[in-house]
């Protein structure tokens, strides 16, 4: 019988080791899987490659990641806000690196790893930093930038719904980058709000297909103590 769910996040992170690419879903908080990453702070992995829209903010979520200096390396396409301070300051003692990407580029280099495509070109970034290093092409009269396809080693992802086969719903805008992220992961771990028997899901209202997905838990309190560190 095929069942992706999970006994809890321990179990579906199972294997996250030093050193890995992790894509996290959200735009801010909204769809950001924070029994996830709560859980891949308590494991006291390290060297992290951090793929998401933003480092977060707050003690909650992404943030506590930076914070406790898990990460070697951010590519996102807004690394300041309430978190920003501390970015900068990792950046400068040469802790972390941080890659800025527009954000259609971030989500076309993700969604174009896990449609098989290795790169592309976009108009996007042609003539500025963004460019450097980079080989350039003109299309029509146009300068366009090469850009490379974005995977990660595992994808965690927050959506609304799912079943035991990891179909999945989304939440409005709180769907962001969960899809494409779904799809890029070598690996794909879920958080859900709900686990529904299987059929009661409308297919049309399916955005993720559970092919895509390798393990799903549901949503789990946060407290305090989840954010401390492993020793």
């Amino acid at each position: 019988m095929l069942d992706r769910r999970c006994e809890d996040a321990q179990a579906a992170l199972s294997g996250l080791a030093d050193g890995a690419s992790i894509a996290v879903s959200g735009f801010g908080e909204a769809g950001r899987p924070n029994t996830l990453l709560a859980t891949v702070l308590a494991m006291g992995v390290k060297d992290l490659h951090v793929i998401s829209n933003n480092p977060g903010e707050g003690e909650v979520g992404l943030a506590p990641l930076f914070l406790h200096g898990r990460v070697a390396r951010l590519t996102c396409s807004f690394p300041r806000g309430a978190l920003g301070a501390i970015v900068e300051s990792q950046v400068r003692a040469g802790d972390l690196v941080v890659e800025v990407v527009p954000q259609g580029t971030l989500a076309e280099r993700i969604r174009a790893a896990g449609a098989g495509i290795p790169a592309f070109y976009t108009p996007t970034g042609y003539g500025t930093a963004v460019a450097e290093g980079k080989e350039t092409r003109e299309f029509g009269g146009r300068g366009h930038v090469l850009e490379l396809a974005l995977p990660a080693d595992v994808a965690l992802v927050k959506a609304r719904q799912g079943d035991r086969w990891g179909n999945l719903t989304y939440d409005q805008t709180a769907r962001n980058f969960g899809p494409i992220m779904a799809t890029a992961g070598r690996r794909t771990v879920v958080e859900v709000d709900e686990i529904v028997p299987l059929g009661e899901l409308d297919p049309e209202r399916v955005v993720t297909p559970g092919i895509f997905v390798d393990a799903i838990i549901t949503t789990q309190p946060i407290t305090e103590a989840r954010w401390r560190p492993a020793a």
